[in-house]
C-alpha cells in the first residue's frame, strides 16, 4: 500500500507569544506544501528526504510513530519551504508532522496526534498554532488550551508579502529564555493587545485591523525588550519603522528575531513601491498566497 498527504505552511499574524498564556492567534496557511510518502514494504524503515538536512529525517518518523518505525519506505519533502538549503521560517517542520501522520493513518482527521508528535519532536511547550494551521488551512483564530481553531474569512481589501530576513531564527532558544524569565508587566498587555487583534480579524474590516496593529506592534516590542527576546532583531526594527512611516505595517511573524516578516496594506501597488523604495532593508520576497486547504490525502 502507498499513501501520500501534504500540508501547507503557515504565517503567524498576531497572537504570537500570546497565545502562550490564553490570548488568541491569528494564523494563515500558505500555499508552500510539505509532502510525505509511505509505501509498506514489510523489511526496515528508509526515509528519504528533500528540502532539510538528512540528519532529521528519523527524528521526525521517530515523533510522529512514537511506538516503532513502520515497515516502509518514507519519502519526506518540504523544498517548497527553503532555499538554497536555509529555511524560510513558515512551518516546514509541523507540516511535515501533519502530513506524515496523515499519510500513515490514511485520514486528514489528525490534529490530536499531531500535535502530540510535534511536541516530542520539539521538546518544548509551544502553544501548536502551527500545527492547527497546517491541519486545517485558510485563515485561523487558534487557542491553545484546550486546542480550538475556527476559519475567518480574508479581510477584502487587505494585501500583504511575506518578507525573509535572511537569517535563520530559533523558536526553541526563545522560548526557553521566556520561560525562564520572571513575568513582567509587558505581558498582561501584550496578551490584551493579542485578543483586541484576533478581535479585530474576526471583524473582517481590513482598515480596523491596519489601525490595531501599531499599539500591537508597540506591545509586542516592549514584551520582546523586557524578556531579552530580540523579536525585533535581524532587521525587523528598521522595517517596521520604515512601513509606519509609509503608513504600511509591518511586522515580525512568529518568534522573531530573523525568519520572516509580513507586511500589511490596502493596495498591492503601495506595497510593491515600498519594497522597490527599501530594497536595502528587503532581503527577500517569499512568493505566498493564502492556502484554503489544510492537511489533505493524494493521489500516489
Amino acid at each position: 500500500m502507498t499513501a501520500r498527504a501534504s500540508a501547507p505552511g503557515k504565517i503567524v499574524l498576531s497572537g504570537e507569544y500570546a497565545v502562550l498564556f490564553g490570548a488568541p492567534a491569528v494564523c494563515m496557511a500558505v500555499d508552500r506544501r510539505a509532502v510525505a510518502s509511505v509505501r509498506d514494504t514489510g523489511r526496515d524503515c528508509e526515509v528519504h528526504a528533500a528540502g532539510f538536512a538528512g540528519a532529521d529525517r528519523f527524528r521526525i518518523v521517530d515523533a510522529v510513530c512514537p511506538q516503532g518505525r513502520p515497515e516502509a519506505d518514507i519519502d519526506l519533502d518540504t523544498s517548497a519551504f527553503s532555499k538554497d538549503g536555509t529555511k524560510f521560517g513558515i512551518g516546514s517542520s509541523a507540516a511535515l508532522t501533519v502530513a506524515l501522520t496523515a499519510a500513515l493513518a490514511d485520514s486528514a482527521d489528525v490534529l490530536e496526534p499531531s500535535l502530540a508528535a510535534h511536541t516530542r519532536l520539539q521538546g518544548r511547550a509551544g502553544s501548536g498554532v502551527d500545527v492547527a494551521a497546517a491541519v486545517h488551512g485558510g485563515l485561523i483564530r487558534y487557542t491553545a488550551a484546550p486546542p480550538a481553531a475556527r476559519h475567518l474569512a480574508w479581510p477584502e481589501g487587505l494585501a500583504f508579502r511575506v518578507v525573509w530576513t535572511g537569517v535563520t531564527a530559533g523558536t526553541g532558544a526563545r522560548l526557553a529564555r521566556l520561560f525562564g524569565t520572571a513575568p513582567q508587566s509587558s505581558r498582561k498587555v501584550l496578551i490584551d493587545h493579542g485578543s483586541a487583534m484576533a478581535d479585530r480579524w474576526s471583524e473582517g474590516d481590513a482598515g480596523k485591523i491596519l489601525g490595531a496593529y501599531p499599539p500591537y506592534i508597540e506591545a509586542l516590542r516592549r514584551f520582546g525588550v523586557d524578556h531579552d527576546l530580540g523579536i525585533f532583531d535581524a532587521g525587523h526594527d528598521a522595517l517596521t519603522e520604515a512601513a509606519m512611516a509609509d503608513g504600511l505595517i509591518y511586522k515580525p511573524a512568529g518568534a522573531g528575531g530573523g525568519d520572516i516578516g509580513v507586511l500589511f496594506g490596502l493596495a498591492d501597488d503601495a506595497l510593491d513601491a515600498f519594497i522597490e523604495r527599501h530594497a536595502k532593508l528587503v532581503h527577500r520576497i517569499v512568493p505566498c498566497a493564502l492556502d484554503p486547504d489544510g492537511v489533505r490525502l493524494e493521489t500516489p
